[in-house]
């Protein structure tokens, strides 16, 4: 009679540990930044009211601003939260908080990219966004309150007034060039939309780098993973020199060149 033993290899042993482990972590990320993002989420809806008629008084600031600042203490709060499981980074920020208005695009990865600008140094940023989220009823009245752009829907006219009037009061205007999130971390098609109003009105236009959000939460999946996010601002482009019908094509091609770089560096330091 031959007995035969199956004996687990060390190296598989260990690899199975590593695997439940991250599993594990995978669960109490998930537990955890749901939970806190529903109780998040809720309370700021409960102290909205309050809280508004307290900082229009102290600040006398419009209602888009004021909304606006409340939406980047919101992503602060989320950041925050989500810091046993999530080691967030920022890179070359600082130079926003001097910058004259201007028009930022970023990246777009996950879901998550959004509550990631609560990384930014500067809260007086309107989003130009689908139309989607506007039908979204939890956040859809809070956007629509902070003056955020539906560029999917409105008409050029209407975008580029409401854009000047957004830099001609001190703010920032924010894009995600890409329209939709990359599911294999790479750049996808860039619009023009951001680059047209950067050559047309004369803003600076800043590029951000970010990087880790689609391993905590990559398109198509629910379950939240430990993670690292990098947030990097690159030196500002004066659109200037971009001149002529195709100006704002030659600026979108050199700022995507730019992004696709500093990706690939960050991904290589991991």
């Amino acid at each position: 009679m031959v007995i035969l033993d199956v004996v687990e290899s060390p190296d598989n042993s260990l690899g199975g540990a590593r695997r439940a482990l991250r599993r594990l972590a995978e669960l109490a990320a998930t537990l955890w930044g749901y939970t806190l993002l529903v109780l998040w989420t809720l309370l700021g809806i409960a102290l909205f009211p309050v809280l508004f008629v307290a900082w229009k008084l102290a600040t006398r600031w419009s209602a888009g601003r004021i909304m606006r600042h409340f939406i980047w203490l919101y992503g602060r709060g989320w950041v925050a939260a989500f810091s046993p499981f999530v080691r967030f980074r920022r890179e070359g920020l600082e130079q926003l908080r001097l910058a004259r208005p201007s028009i930022l695009v970023v990246n777009h990865l996950s879901f998550f990219d959004t509550y990631c600008m609560g990384l930014l140094p500067i809260h007086d940023v309107t989003f130009a966004v689908r139309a989607w989220p506007f039908r979204m009823f939890w956040y859809g009245r809070f956007m629509r309150l902070a003056g955020y752009l539906d560029v999917e829907t409105a008409g050029w006219e209407e975008v580029r007034a409401a854009a000047e009037r957004t830099l001609a009061a001190g703010g920032h205007l924010l894009f995600f060039p890409e329209g939709h999130r990359s599911r294999d971390g790479r750049l996808q098609r860039f619009y023009s939309g951001a680059f047209r109003l950067a050559t047309e009105t004369g803003a600076p236009l800043v590029p951000l780098c970010i990087t880790g959000t689609d391993r905590l939460l990559p398109p198509g999946r629910l379950s939240l993973a430990p993670a690292r996010v990098t947030l990097r601002a690159l030196a500002a482009i004066d659109p200037g020199p971009f001149r002529g019908a195709e100006g704002h094509r030659e600026l979108m091609r050199e700022v995507k060149q730019r992004m696709a770089e500093n990706l690939r560096e960050m991904g290589a330091k991991g």
